[in-house]
Order: structure tokens, then sequence, then C-alpha cells
């Protein structure tokens, strides 16, 4: 792979369709899981329908990641997607562990705090994404089931 760093996806970006839609000359490349992480939520306050995707380090926890290859004319258009020009993610560099060995990555983080709950419909959109994926059964059953904030609250 020469060096090029990989773009692990940890939320709705594990969708290929999705990311062929951002990202349409980013081929994936496999899956991973990025040991010493966990998902987390964070930013409330900033007037989404709830908290948005985030991962934190802790080392008891582990996150599923899918793997692409982001070409620079891709990676700016998945910029302004993920609102990385605006400061609501930056992107730091991880391994993460693949049944070929550990690669190097990027990925998104929020710039903001932990804390808070995400819509039932984005935590939905994130476990669809997940099983299209192909993430574990137990992986996917434990987003189904976290807490979220209806609507309504």
């Amino acid at each position: 792979m020469g060096g090029v760093a990989l773009y692990a996806a940890y939320a709705s970006n594990m969708d290929p369709e999705q990311m062929a839609l951002r990202a349409p000359h980013s081929p994936m490349r496999g899956t991973g899981w990025l040991a010493g992480w966990r998902l987390t939520f964070g930013g409330q306050d900033r007037h989404w329908e709830g908290a948005l995707a985030t991962v934190v380090e802790d080392r008891y926890e582990q996150v599923f990641v899918v793997l692409y290859d982001v070409p620079a004319w891709d990676e700016k258009e998945l910029d302004a997607w993920e609102g990385a020009a605006l400061g609501v993610y930056r992107k730091i560099r991880v391994r993460v562990q693949t049944l070929d060995g550990d690669q190097l990555c990027w990925l998104y983080v929020l710039d903001d705090y932990e804390g808070g709950l995400p819509s039932a419909r984005y935590l939905g959109i994130l476990a669809d994404a997940a099983e299209a994926a192909g993430a574990p059964d137990d992986y996917v059953k434990d987003l189904r089931t976290r807490p979220c904030a209806s609507l309504g609250d």
C-alpha cells in the first residue's frame, strides 16, 4: 500500500453505498478494529437532532471500522460532508488491527465534549451501516440497543 494512510469509518460512512455517493473514487479496503478506543457521542448542544458519533481512547474497548482508500480529491469532498472545515470534526491518525496486520489510518473525531444521546434515527443509521459493512452481529446489536433520544424529548 506504499505508506498511504487509509480512512477508517466508524459511523454512517461504514455503509459502502453511502461512501460511494460521498467519495466515489474511494474503494473499500476491508474492515478492522480500533483497539483501545470506544464509540461514544458528543456535541449535542450544537443544535443537531442529537449527539454525534465520535471515538475516545479507552483501553478496554474496541471499535469496528471500515477501511477505504481515499484519494486527495475525495478527501476534500469527505471533509465537507463531515464538517471538518467548520471545525465540527478534526482528523487524527490511528493504528487499526486487520487480518493483514496493523494499518495506519486516519479518522474523524468530534471536536467537542463527550456526552449526550444520539437520536434514535441516527443510531439506526449507524447500526444499518455496520450491518451493511459486515460487522459482527453482537456489535450491531449493541448499537441497536444503545440509549438514544426520541425526537419528542
